[in-house]
């Protein structure tokens, strides 16, 4: 029973995890966009200058306040692909606290892709 409790606490300890990721990915890419995208920019068909972060630590923290909990910080990447920015969120630090599931939940990272 209390190997049951302790699965279920660190899976929804995951999932809280992922959707804090989610949002800091698509609080960063609305900011990229707000800050990067301009008519020149669209243009000339490279966004390729727009890979910086444009969010502060302290609105990160405003955003996803679960991902700072243990001393932890996101961090936060923006690559140019062909036709299109890809904002990546991950926690590097995160460790599943119930060995059965093994290392592949480890470090949990989610993408978000802006189109140009």
């Amino acid at each position: 029973m209390f190997i049951l409790i302790f699965a279920i606490f660190d899976f929804g300890r995951y999932a809280i995890t992922m959707q804090s990721l989610r949002m800091l990915a698509d609080a960063s890419a609305r900011a990229n966009m707000l800050s990067c995208y301009s008519p020149a920019v669209l243009a000339s068909n490279s966004p390729s200058s727009c890979t910086g972060d444009y969010l502060t630590a302290a609105q990160k923290q405003a955003i996803a306040p679960f991902l700072y909990n243990g001393g932890l910080s996101p961090t936060v990447t923006t690559t140019a692909g062909t036709s299109v920015l890809t904002v990546t969120a991950s926690q590097s630090g995160f460790t599943m606290l119930f060995p059965v599931w093994g290392t592949s939940l480890n470090a949990p990272s989610v993408s978000t892709q802006i189109p140009f």
